[in-house]
């Protein structure tokens, strides 16, 4: 077991990797712990509030993140220094990330629908950095042969295939499958050969005037959206917390 963490994490340098993806998540269930028990008015822990102003738990997020990244860089690969770093950074980024609806709405939308995003980042960022700890590449350059390594035609050739297959899953709002694909380039490829959600810019720009197309695309997002919406939702509520029923009160500018 030991020869074969240090041949897959120690030797390669992906030690750091593993402990900030360690970090990342453990903050992240943590502080939606701690959230929960302050919601729910059990346990000693209350929200910052010095003078009355409620200070979230991105803001020490955002220090821990540019203390840890700035230290990462510095430090390299191997070594103390870089897996204290990592973890300082995945503590940085579970809190930022926890708080990422906030961060895009300007509001405090916590605990509304729009607070779910939040849960939806998380859960693919740790996908993600999984992936890379799997050995995964981004673009895929980690399948090509030794011969197209060789060539730089080859290398740049994969890459703008690859990353047209992305651009095509991202404009036909297929926005997981985008960036998932930036990994597994066959995620993008479904993506892209996918008919477009209904609301997207592609399905704007060329299903105009393809009545079929359009009716096909409405209906088949409705099916996927009916079979996997309420999952996802259960998913979503047992990881961060169902969201408040009761929409939040309109905020006047």
């Amino acid at each position: 077991m030991g020869h074969w963490f240090d041949q897959n994490f120690v030797e390669p340098g992906k030690l750091p990797l593993l402990l900030a993806l360690a970090a990342f998540v453990l903050t992240f269930a943590v502080t939606r712990l701690i959230t929960r028990l302050i919601r729910a008015g059990k346990g000693p822990f209350r929200n910052i509030t010095p003078g009355g102003l409620h200070v979230h738990h991105v803001v020490p997020g955002v220090v821990l993140t540019v203390i840890g990244g700035f230290g990462a860089v510095s430090s390299g690969r191997h070594g103390v220094t870089a897996g204290v770093c990592a973890v300082i950074f995945g503590m940085g980024a579970g809190l930022v990330l926890d708080e990422f609806a906030l961060i895009l709405h300007l509001d405090d939308v916590y605990w509304t629908e729009e607070g779910r995003q939040s849960v939806e980042v998380v859960v693919l960022t740790a996908a993600l950095v999984l992936l890379l700890l799997g050995g995964f590449s981004p673009l895929g350059v980690n399948e090509l042969t030794s011969d197209q390594e060789q060539g730089r035609f080859g290398i740049v050739l994969t890459l703008l295939v690859n990353f047209c297959f992305v651009l095509i899953a991202l404009f036909k709002g297929k926005a997981r499958m985008a960036v998932i694909g930036t990994l597994v380039p066959f995620v993008a490829l479904f993506g892209a050969i996918r008919l477009a959600r209904p609301t997207s810019k592609w399905a704007k720009r060329f299903y105009r005037n393809r009545h079929r197309a359009r009716s096909r695309a409405v209906l088949r997002a409705y099916h996927h959206d009916r079979r996997w919406v309420g999952p996802r939702r259960r998913f979503e509520d047992l990881i961060g917390g169902a969201p408040d029923r009761t929409p939040a009160p309109v905020r006047k500018s």
